[in-house]
């Protein structure tokens, strides 16, 4: 809770009436102001009085509508004002924990969320007040007769009976999450966050901020044991960490190690900034034991977190905003409690404002529709040795004669330096699966053979049948400049004419290759037979290891930044080749530009789209549509094992482009963070990262993704063989075929 001045401005008080149950109600303030009318009949009208044209703040988040109705009201004799925390009683009602206001009692105010909302009662909480009490988290416990709070000043978690707001009970707290000077933590950055699961046996507590040995923005969750009613004892400890420059201010557990979270800042003269996430604990360690966070190296020891909505991001809809906000929809949000289910798997989030009890802040109630899916999990791995050598030549006489993650040039034979583009086949359960350029340069692969294999993985044993293969050669001469094996009756292309990245089939059953050191398109038959010139890219783009780049020209596509994703129309009559990086001419180096060619014409059609990654370092690695014009992409970066940090596929629809053909984007996959509950991916091998009940896939040429029908994908790497260990650190990664089942992906 930000250190903001408090203003004794209040509304007036209204009549009081006095129930048995110790609660005390009264009617709400007449002048309070309603913003929004709920968008769906399902939810309370408490949301609001006018419908936002779009209330889409993402994919998966939708602004239902917010009210002001309870901003700087009164209720017997005490401000509404401070609302921390909120918990859900059903529908219709619902309980705020106010903060610290001043000197005023620690209470709870029952609240009506039936029409605008209003207060209909009060519990005090014990003899507390603002002077010793800071309440900023709130569980109703399922009884429905007891809460448990957490106040940040010491910081602490109470049991108290809301009937008559008695203190029954308070939980031990480890001590080096005290406030200074009696353990480690900041004033008024503890217990922001309090959550309990669905069946009341695990209760956490999340720190706003980090202690003082961890290290700026790296925070701890307690996960405590018990029952609701009974006493919990901590039992655990998680590594959060927050966006930069934010804090955690509430949790809320959805069971099975799944979470929300809602992070919160503010910058003056800017405004405020509140994203909520998803959040998952599968696999993740108890870091109890951990002296300072600031030591953990491993990604996979840290919670795992996925943007599910910014409120910047949602429309305006009407509101006003007393201070500078991004969006005047905007303010101290701190509160968080899912409500009930709505039509299409939606649930309602509440959100609520914490007003300081200052003249420019809100009390403001929200209400959105969320779409909760759950998290990924591995249904297969197959894997290829990495020395697993083909029929064909010695291969890499152009290497340095080192020895590599145990293994040193030349080969003996062709190896299978993983796969950069994987399509089916018409034969039942395999796949057409092609390698790139082979070791990576032009000047290093002229032994390397250019093959797409017929490959038959057996998930069950984690093995992969190698069919057969197709080579890619050009026989007759269409290829107009010279090739490696140029005066060659088949001309068998290498690795050093072309960088093949991915591969469709069109209509006709021929095949499609996108090439990098063009970048071009390739023309061959089902038996690997190019059938027409290189088709470079409409707008003159040229990679440095282009053919076509003539002397004293400059290139304006990096190198190895060519075709590397290469989608196909359902119909197989237009192809969607996507650059890998940026050109160097560009000046949004996050932009990755998506062509369109078409098949029937033979020609590229003019028109292009923009898919900007999350940060310019990021690569396309592959693309595939999953219906209509939505299309599949991996994103990544280009570092492996522990040092990998962003492996995801998003999906993106060409139909929903926005000004410029900027994309829309949704992740729906975190490729380091895939649940693995049958074991399939155990038993681990001696130093295998990444394996267990958290899956990771920390390779770094994550290249190939194909959808396989309904919520089923297989993703494959390419191990740029033998110079990466991403898996076993020391030995040469394997070539992987993984398959996951993304809930949601096609919703």
């Amino acid at each position: 809770m930000p250190t903001i001045p408090r203003s004794p401005r209040f509304g007036r008080a209204l009549t009081l009436t006095r129930h048995g149950d110790g609660v005390t109600t009264k009617s709400t303030s007449a002048g309070a102001a309603l913003a929004l009318v709920v968008a769906l009949a399902a939810v309370p009208a408490s949301a609001s009085a006018h419908t936002p044209a779009t209330g889409n703040c993402s994919a998966d988040a939708s602004l239902l509508g917010f009210s002001d109705a309870l901003d700087k009201t009164t209720f017997d004799g005490t401000p509404v004002a401070g609302l921390s925390a909120l918990a859900v009683k059903n529908r219709t009602q619902a309980l705020a924990l106010v903060d610290n206001i001043g000197t005023t009692p620690a209470r709870i105010y029952h609240l009506d969320l039936s029409k605008e909302p209003k207060v209909t009662g009060i519990t005090r909480l014990g003899s507390y007040t603002g002077a010793d009490f800071d309440g900023e988290g709130l569980v109703r416990e399922s009884t429905g007769k007891t809460i448990l709070a957490s106040s940040e000043k010491e910081p602490s978690i109470r049991r108290f009976r809301l009937s008559d707001g008695a203190e029954i009970a308070s939980l031990p707290v480890p001590a080096r999450f005290q406030v200074t000077p009696a353990g480690e933590a900041a004033v008024n950055q503890t217990f922001e966050a309090l959550t309990v699961t669905p069946d009341g046996r695990r209760l956490f507590a999340g720190m706003e901020g980090s202690l003082s040995g961890d290290g700026p923005g790296l925070n701890r969750i307690i996960g405590y044991a018990g029952r609701a009613g009974t006493a919990y004892t901590p039992q655990l400890q998680y590594a959060y960490r927050p966006d930069t420059n934010l804090g955690l201010v509430e949790l809320i557990a959805l069971g099975g190690d799944q979470f929300l979270s809602v992070e919160r800042g503010f910058t003056a003269g800017v405004g405020n900034t509140v994203r909520v996430f998803r959040v998952s604990a599968t696999g993740a360690p108890d870091v109890s034991s951990v002296t300072s966070l600031s030591a953990l190296t491993d990604p996979r020891a840290w919670l795992g977190k996925e943007l599910l909505f910014d409120v910047a991001q949602c429309p305006p809809s009407g509101a006003t905003a007393k201070q500078p906000q991004p969006n005047p929809l905007l303010d101290n949000i701190e509160g968080a409690a899912l409500g009930e289910s709505l039509p299409g798997g939606r649930r309602v989030l509440r959100l609520i404002s914490d007003d300081n009890g200052s003249a420019t802040q809100i009390t403001r109630v929200y209400t959105f529709a969320v779409k909760l899916r759950a998290e990924p999990t591995l249904d297969g791995r197959a894997l290829i040795p990495a020395t697993a050598y083909q029929p064909g030549p010695v291969s890499g006489t152009q290497l340095a004669p080192d020895t590599v993650n145990g293994i040193t040039p030349p080969f003996p034979g062709q190896p299978i330096p993983g796969f950069s583009a994987v399509i089916t086949s018409d034969k039942p359960g395999r796949f057409l699966a092609m390698p790139d350029n082979g070791f990576g340069a032009k000047n290093n692969s002229a032994d390397f053979l250019l093959r797409a294999y017929d490959i038959k993985p057996a998930f069950g044993t984690h093995q992969v049948a190698i069919k057969g293969h197709i080579s890619f050669r050009d026989p007759g001469h269409k290829i107009p400049f010279p090739i490696v094996n140029e005066n060659t009756r088949d001309r068998l292309l290498t690795g050093a004419d072309f960088d093949i990245e991915s591969l469709a089939r069109d209509a006709q059953g021929n095949l499609w290759i996108g090439d990098e050191f063009g970048p071009y398109l390739i023309k061959v038959d089902r038996t690997g037979k190019v059938l027409q010139a290189p088709i470079p890219l409409p707008d003159g783009g040229k990679s440095p290891q282009s053919p076509d780049l003539a002397a004293g020209e400059t290139a304006t596509v990096p190198a190895s930044r060519g075709f590397e994703a290469l989608a196909v129309s359902r119909d197989g009559t237009t192809l969607y080749p996507i650059l890998e990086g940026a050109r160097i001419d560009d000046a949004d180096q996050r932009r990755r530009i998506v062509y369109e060619f078409s098949v029937v014409k033979n020609a590229y059609t003019g028109r292009t789209w923009s898919f900007r990654v999350d940060d310019a370092s990021l690569l396309v690695g592959d693309a595939a549509v999953l219906d209509g014009r939505r299309l599949l992409l991996i994103e990544r970066d280009n570092a492996m094992g522990v040092q990998t940090r962003i492996k995801r596929l998003v999906t993106t629809d060409l139909d929903q482009a926005g000004a410029g053909g900027a994309l829309p984007r949704r992740t729906v996959t975190d490729l380091m963070r895939i649940a693995d509950p049958r074991g399939v991916s155990t038993p681990a091998r001696p130093g295998e990262y990444g394996v267990g009940p958290l899956f990771s896939f920390p390779l770094q040429s994550v290249e190939s993704v194909l959808p396989l029908g309904g919520d089923r994908v297989l993703v494959a790497n390419d191990n740029n063989f033998p110079g990466n260990d991403g898996r076993i650190p020391g030995k040469a990664d394997d070539t992987e075929l993984i398959t996951i089942t993304v809930p949601g992906l096609r919703g």
